[in-house]
């Protein structure tokens, strides 16, 4: 049974609560290694880690006069602490804060979107193992190919969200770095011990070189990643409102008691969750582009990144948790129709073997071009008058002179056409390989060349 969607945990992380939490944790973390090295006295980390406490409201209401958040937030937590709070915030810039803040929260969307996603391919995994043999008709352009089932469709789909996973895991790595390293970079005011304590408290790596931020290709690559997803979603999503059009109707999304598709049509039944699906993966794609236009800022900061990330980043988290949620349902309430898949397979008298009769031709003797020529002819005219495909090539002369209607028959046959969806099972859902580089000497072979460039 999967657990229907809902909001709370996802927004709660990028609420303005524990927005500034977070900002907490970092000036904590910074005053308690300031203790340690003798920057300030024992008795003063005492005071701020007993009194440090804010409310948004104050905040939100010292921000109208400064304009300033990080000051808001100090001045905030100073009403609260007292004399001790002249340690608050000691040689630090706000962007220490802010970015190595928004570092924890990533790294903690990430966790909670890596969750979703194991749930997700969980989904797709049961639900490929119950269709890994309901024989389906496989498009190209739109147009019947060749057979498929319903499982290996599903199987894709499993496979495209483990690539995901993987980015995202890189990303989460990516993204969990912090930095207290002053106005534009240059410990002026502080160590680099002070940084790599403080990280280490905080579970971050320091960043090995910053301006007056954490550089933003990071950030850029986190919401590439969430696009990404987002893409998968869409891919899947666009495959379910082909398969529940009216003149397909092999798979639809699940319809609840008392719902309703149409205000004018009650007999209808739309993908609608399919369809949401589709035009929010557009929006993670637009997020993605403007992280990616954040990454130019002026010489060591500016601030044009600033307003950007504060949409964007809890927006396209939270989006991205939706989507994975209701995809996840999707999967496991879709309804299948496997007699209907197999009629639409049959549909058009077998002339889905065309390539099979192609081949066998060609193995006894006839040129490919002849035999190309020979099996579009009776496949175009199955096409064009719905005779059997099967009947046209057992009784044409041409196909006559080389195979005998046995062989025909087993030439058409379906489960030879689908002896291997058990191999590409095995290949999708076997246990990831740590290390799919070359062998160590093609390794040693290609840092040779690249030392020519």
């Amino acid at each position: 049974m999967i657990k229907r969607y809902s909001l709370p945990e996802m927004t709660a992380l990028w609420s303005d609560e524990r927005r500034f939490e977070t900002w907490l944790a970092v000036e904590l973390a910074v005053c308690e290694v300031h203790a340690e090295m003798g920057v300030i006295p024992p008795e003063a980390l005492a005071e701020i880690r007993a009194k440090a406490r804010f409310t948004v409201e104050r905040i939100a209401d010292i921000e109208q006069t400064t304009r300033h958040d990080v000051i808001a937030f100090t001045t905030a937590l100073a009403e609260h602490i007292g004399p001790a709070a002249r340690y608050v915030h000691f040689g630090l810039t706000s962007s220490d804060v802010v970015d190595t803040a928004n570092a924890i929260l990533m790294r903690e969307a990430c966790d909670h979107l890596l969750r979703r996603l194991d749930a997700f391919a969980e989904a797709l995994r049961l639900r490929a193992e119950e269709h890994k043999h309901t024989v389906m008709i496989g498009r190209t352009h739109g147009v019947h190919a060749e057979p498929t089932t319903f499982g290996l469709v599903l199987a894709l789909y499993y496979a495209d969200t483990q690539r995901n996973r993987q980015r995202l895991q890189q990303a989460r790595q990516t993204v969990a770095v912090g930095k207290i390293s002053g106005a534009v970079g240059t410990f002026a005011h502080l160590d680099p011990e002070v940084e790599a304590r403080v990280c280490a408290r905080l579970g971050l790596r320091p960043a090995p070189i910053s301006t007056q931020v954490i550089q933003r290709d990071r950030h850029a690559e986190l919401l590439t990643v969430l696009a990404l997803i987002g893409a998968g979603i869409e891919k899947l999503a666009l495959e379910v409102r082909h398969l529940q059009r009216t003149e397909v109707r092999e798979a639809r999304e699940s319809f609840g008691a008392g719902q309703k598709g149409s205000s004018a049509m009650p007999h209808k039944r739309n993908p609608i969750t399919s369809e949401q699906l589709c035009g929010l993966a557009r929006v993670l794609r637009a997020n993605a582009q403007a992280a990616l236009e954040n990454i130019a800022l002026w010489h060591e900061r500016d601030i044009s990144h600033s307003s950007v990330e504060r949409i964007i980043l809890p927006d396209s988290c939270i989006l991205t948790d939706y989507m994975i949620a209701k995809a996840t349902e999707l999967v496991a309430g879709l309804v299948v129709d496997a007699d209907r898949m197999r009629a639409n397979l049959e549909s058009l008298g077998g002339v889905t073997f065309s390539g099979a009769l192609l081949l066998e031709l060609t193995r006894r003797g006839l040129t490919r071009e002849a035999a190309y020529a020979v099996t579009q002819r009776l496949a175009l005219r199955a096409w064009d008058t719905g005779d059997n495909f099967v009947a046209l090539a057992s009784q044409d002369a041409e196909v006559q002179a080389y195979l005998t209607p046995s062989e025909l028959h087993r030439l058409f046959d379906l489960n030879h056409q689908l002896r291997n969806v058990d191999a590409i099972f095995k290949r999708v859902f076997a246990p990831p390989v740590a290390d799919d580089l070359p062998p160590p000497a093609d390794r040693q072979a290609a840092a040779n060349d690249a030392e020519l460039f």
